[in-house]
């Protein structure tokens, strides 16, 4: 087993979204993107009116099923609650697709195409909700949309990218939702990135610093192996998520030392952290090209989904 990649031996640490990411970096990107998103519509209708690419609007997955939960200070489409659409065990999953809005998250190459986490992660979690409801699971998502979970004003962005004291809302705003949810469990899922693009695998993180460190770790192990299993990738292993060891929004954050939705409760950073065993799981690498190719197709979407869907039966069986 490999080292988490924030660990990898004499290499700068990346920077997470969860963490904080460089402002003008980003918004040079967004600016780029620009023009991509418009060349890139065509194809993305083209695939919506295939079946493949799931249905992601204002009102998300199921419009008719969708209800936004009592919460204020939330962007439209943000911490929906999606009924079963079978009879279940009356379970809640929350699924928290990373990154949207002003932030893109990682950013890859696909066959000349840019592919973006922010993109890519709805794209498997609206997946991922249609299943489970149709397991009998109730799923709250945090978005439904490209947006940020949090209302943002026009003083939490500077150049076209989120301050940091946004992103650190919007990441609070994010575990308050699944707290609101009553979830049973939660499932970040956010892609990879390293600087040498034949870096690839999968690696899934949680939190031993809560009451319910155990069920954290078994539900890290439950994704891991799923998808490890259903894409053939390295199995880059089951990490603490204190061993990120990545750059943090401030330094606060920094004093912290563990993922925001994951992590315990500290006074001035996270006031009510999550109340349910959660993990954060990364299938597959963006900066390389041939899991880029994967995690940006449809069907490589809806292959993460099904081992995502798998992972959570096996959990919930206690197996």
């Amino acid at each position: 087993m490999t080292r988490p990649i924030a660990k990898a031996a004499n290499v700068t640490a990346r920077s997470r979204r969860r963490q904080g990411s460089p402002v003008l970096l980003r918004a040079a990107l967004i600016l780029a993107l620009a023009a991509v998103c418009a060349m890139a519509t065509p194809v993305f209708l083209a695939a919506a009116r295939s079946g493949l690419a799931p249905h992601i609007g204002p009102s998300g997955p199921a419009q008719a099923a969708a209800s936004q939960l009592p919460m204020s200070g939330l962007q439209t489409g943000a911490c929906m609650s999606l009924e079963p659409s079978s009879a279940g065990a009356g379970k809640t999953v929350f699924l928290d697709p990373g990154h949207g809005g002003l932030d893109p998250g990682v950013v890859g190459l696909a066959g000349g195409r840019q592919v973006l986490e922010k993109d890519v992660t709805l794209a498997v979690a609206t997946r991922l909700a249609t299943l489970l409801r149709a397991d009998g699971y109730r799923v709250v998502m945090s978005r439904t949309s490209d947006s940020s979970v949090t209302k943002l004003s026009a003083t939490d962005s500077v150049a076209g990218a989120l301050t940091a004291s946004a992103e650190h809302r919007d990441l609070v705003t994010r575990t308050l939702c699944a707290n609101a949810a009553a979830a049973s469990a939660l499932v970040s899922i956010h892609f990879d990135a390293f600087d040498d693009p034949s870096v690839g695998g999968t690696e899934t993180f949680y939190d031993a610093a809560r009451p319910f460190a155990s069920e954290n770790k078994r539900l890290a192990k439950d994704l891991q192996t799923a998808v490890v299993r259903a894409l053939g990738t390295s199995d880059r292993g089951v990490w603490t998520d204190d061993e990120l060891a990545a750059p943090t929004l401030t330094a606060a954050g920094s004093l912290y030392g563990h993922l925001i939705e994951l992590g315990p409760a500290a006074t001035g950073w996270v006031e009510s952290p999550s109340k349910m065993p959660g993990a954060l799981v990364e299938p597959l690498f963006l900066t390389n090209p041939a899991e880029a190719r994967v995690a940006s197709d449809p069907a490589g979407q809806q292959r993460i989904a099904v081992a995502l869907r798998a992972a959570l039966a096996k959990y919930f069986s206690g197996a």
